[in-house]
């Protein structure tokens, strides 16, 4: 059931003829699947939960998706192996450690681990 003011959905850009490449990139990745809306939208649900960064990295000006990984390194492997460009490598934080990568788009997200 929808809650009145939950996080519901991300909506991220992948125009310029990306469609295409940003679905095989997290088909390949992540194994995500994908509902197409007409020729130039495609849905997720692949599940969201949020937070706010109180000291963004700087030119850190957009939101930043954040997947989850029981294994980092073999993640890290997955999305260079589907063409990801890795932006910030593995590093520690407060809680665990993830990576940046930037997708087919240039959209950037991050994964961690607890460990």
């Amino acid at each position: 059931m929808r809650e009145t003011g939950k996080l519901d959905y991300i909506e991220m850009p992948a125009g310029g003829g990306t469609l295409d490449s940003v679905k095989a990139f997290y088909a390949m990745a992540f194994s995500w699947s994908f509902t197409d809306y007409g020729p130039g939208y495609s849905a997720f649900s692949e599940g969201l939960d949020g937070g706010f960064d109180g000291n963004p990295a700087e030119g850190a000006a957009k939101p930043l998706p954040v997947l989850y990984s029981h294994d980092l390194e073999a993640t890290l492997a997955a999305v260079k192996d589907a063409g990801g460009r890795i932006v910030r490598p593995i590093f520690s934080f407060p809680g665990g450690r993830r990576f940046h990568f930037a997708d087919p788009a240039g959209n950037e997200l991050a994964v961690w681990s607890e460990e």
